[in-house]
């Protein structure tokens, strides 16, 4: 990818929402209500790379804690 290419391809940034679910949003935009980033910006394509490193549970935070309360009641 040529220093043209580089400085026209599309920044995103990273964010994260309440239940700790991520998603990208592109960089020009402000950030939508309930997200807030998460810390790490490039392009598409390194937004996904990082978001599949980081992300390891899918499952919401409300289940997560829901399933930890389950299992010390038990």
């Amino acid at each position: 990818m040529s220093s043209a290419q580089t400085d026209t391809a599309p920044s995103f940034h990273v964010v994260l929402n309440d239940e700790e679910q991520y998603s990208l949003w592109s960089a020009d935009r402000e950030l939508p209500a309930g997200w807030r980033a998460a810390g790490f910006t490039g392009t598409r394509e390194e937004c996904l790379a990082h978001i599949a490193e980081v992300w390891t549970d899918m499952r919401p935070l409300s289940l997560r804690q829901r399933m930890q309360q389950t299992a010390a009641a038990a």
